[in-house]
């Protein structure tokens, strides 16, 4: 059997997220539907990370095992041209059996989008998060600095999380801004349940506070999710790179 790695994107706005559920049509469905197809058989995929209802993902990475003769090019051709518009694979190759998507990986990186001007945008409603409010990324900045190593993010999962060690490392962590959007990008070794979203709606809700460095490291002490601010929306996130 060949262990096959499949490098996907997505846009998460009509999927409620990776993970197969009875509720609604998720990513990891249409995959596993697109395989079936072209390999006659059923086949379950492996997932680096499960993006949340309408979480977009650029360098998500999934692996299966298959007994396939197709070239890894061959794969690619032929799910693409099954997959819906919004899920594309752009890369697949062949993988050593001990690789696996969600437990070699080292860290994941997301990417959270800001459209931060005075109007909305007709085109950028679906990926980013309008705020007419003015930013201050040098404050964001500093913030960002002070996440960085190992923490207890507890102030920062979601109610009801099944996670039970809410310790993460923070491996780089920076904002800026590209003319009306302002990037908020984290790579960690490990993220916790609606993590980076949290941390988003937070450190918004700081960077126009007196003293925000003590400020978030008070909410990162509670080790509780009312401490901290509100979660921003899902459609400004998404998953650009896993490492391995």
């Amino acid at each position: 059997m060949r262990n096959i790695k499949l490098t996907i994107e997505y846009d998460g706005t009509n999927y409620h997220g990776w993970q197969i559920q009875p509720n609604g049509i998720t990513i990891q469905e249409v995959i596993q539907t697109a395989l079936a197809t072209l390999t006659k058989t059923h086949t379950q995929i492996i997932g680096a990370g499960r993006t949340d209802t309408g979480v977009h993902a650029a360098g998500q990475v999934a692996n299966f095992f298959s007994d396939s003769d197709l070239s890894p090019g061959s794969i690619r051709k032929a799910l693409n041209s099954t997959l819906p518009e919004d899920v594309v694979i752009t890369d697949v190759q062949d993988v050593p059996p001990d690789f696996h998507a969600r437990f070699s990986a080292v860290s994941r990186t997301y990417r959270y989008t800001i459209l931060n001007r005075e109007f909305p945008s007709a085109f950028l409603g679906s990926t980013t998060y309008f705020f007419p409010r003015p930013i201050n990324t040098d404050q964001i900045n500093d913030i960002c600095n002070a996440s960085i190593g190992e923490r207890d993010f507890s102030s920062f999962q979601r109610t009801g999380s099944e996670r039970i060690n809410p310790v993460c490392t923070v491996l780089d962590a920076s904002c800026w801004r590209d003319e009306d959007l302002v990037y908020f990008q984290i790579e960690a070794d490990a993220f916790l349940r609606g993590m980076v979203r949290a941390l988003v709606g937070t450190v918004l809700k700081l960077q126009a506070t007196p003293d925000p460095i003590h400020r978030f490291q008070r909410i990162l002490d509670a080790r509780d999710r009312s401490a901290a601010g509100p979660s921003a929306p899902a459609r400004g996130l998404s998953l650009i790179a896993v490492k391995y």
